[in-house]
């Protein structure tokens, strides 16, 4: 078998969004320990609240308190708690439509077992202990064998609202780069830079996919290319990234390596920002110790003809 290259990834993002009055007025209920709807066209009360009706598709505001108790209408077993969810211990997910309510609210349930959870049991929301704003104000739901608990006939008017938040988006994944481009990582090791050239149109792609994407064949030909390439498109950045320790402007841009028919991305370092052009010729620098190239750099040369690299834009 041959070999290839694979590596735990993690893709992590926080996504910043602005509450209309709805969704501002539902959170900030949360935090107070109210849980709101919105009355539908149709009469239905909808939890959690939409700001549109589903039948007409009007903006729709008539919020409407519902209780802290409800019923299961469907739900699955989570035997393997993952890093974030509500609960660090097995926990069922389930759909708890609210006493008033019209609609069901998707949250987890603190039960012992499997064997304890059934659609049509009554819960009950477990308050969480430090309160923000947000749906994990409701720590869980639990089993609850009482009278409903009546609403308890808040307005839905509150002071100091919840105006935006922050929702953090994280993807924990093992990925492979496949054949092609384990052999592409191996030769950056020794300083080398190959692809891989179709048996149809004879192409060279760096770094290599494995096929040919305008011929749709597979590629096994390795070809060494560059280590010299062109400057075909380029972009300034202006946006200091978290974690890098790259001062801005900097610029990244589509380079051409002689002997490849696909451009590659990289930044350019060096020489000013303002002097990087389309058809500058550049050279990759290595760090001391680093497997891949740190940046690349003018190698001195011309600047290449527009017609050697236009093909390739």
């Amino acid at each position: 078998m041959p070999h290839v290259l694979k590596a735990p990834l993690t893709v992590e993002f926080p996504f910043t969004r602005s509450l209309g009055p709805v969704q501002s007025a539902f959170l900030t209920g949360l935090r107070e320990r109210v849980v709101l709807g919105v009355r539908g066209s149709d009469g239905r009360v909808l939890v959690p609240p939409a700001e549109y009706d589903p039948v007409t598709a009007e903006e729709i505001r008539d919020l409407v308190e519902v209780a802290p108790t409800g019923t299961v209408t469907t739900w699955a077993w989570n035997h393997e708690p993952r890093r974030g969810q509500p609960l660090g211990t097995p926990f069922a997910w389930v759909l708890v439509r609210l006493d008033g309510a019209d609609t069901a609210l998707l949250h987890a349930l603190d039960a012992p077992g499997p064997d304890a959870v059934r659609t049509g049991m009554r819960v009950r929301v477990r308050w969480a202990g430090e309160r923000t704003g947000a749906v994990t104000d409701i720590a869980c739901f639990e089993p609850y064998d009482g009278e409903p608990e009546p609403p308890g006939g808040h307005p839905g008017v509150f002071e100091d609202p919840v105006r935006g938040i922050v929702a953090p988006a994280r993807l924990d994944y093992t990925y492979s780069p496949g054949r092609a481009q384990t052999a592409y990582l191996d030769a950056l090791g020794s300083r080398r830079i190959v692809g891989e050239r179709c048996p149809s149109c004879r192409k060279v792609y760096v770094p290599p996919r494995g096929a040919c994407p305008t011929c749709g064949v597979a590629t096994a030909e390795q070809v060494e290319v560059g280590p010299r390439g062109t400057v075909t498109t380029f972009c300034i950045v202006n946006i200091k990234a978290k974690n890098l320790d790259i001062e801005v402007p900097y610029v990244y841009a589509h380079i051409a390596l002689d002997g490849a028919d696909l451009a590659l991305h990289a930044r350019i370092g060096s020489l000013p920002y303002d002097q990087v052009r389309m058809g500058l010729r550049v050279e990759p620098v290595w760090s001391e110790g680093s497997r891949y190239p740190d940046h690349y750099r003018p190698t001195g040369e011309p600047d290449a003809p527009y017609d050697t690299y236009k093909e390739l834009l």
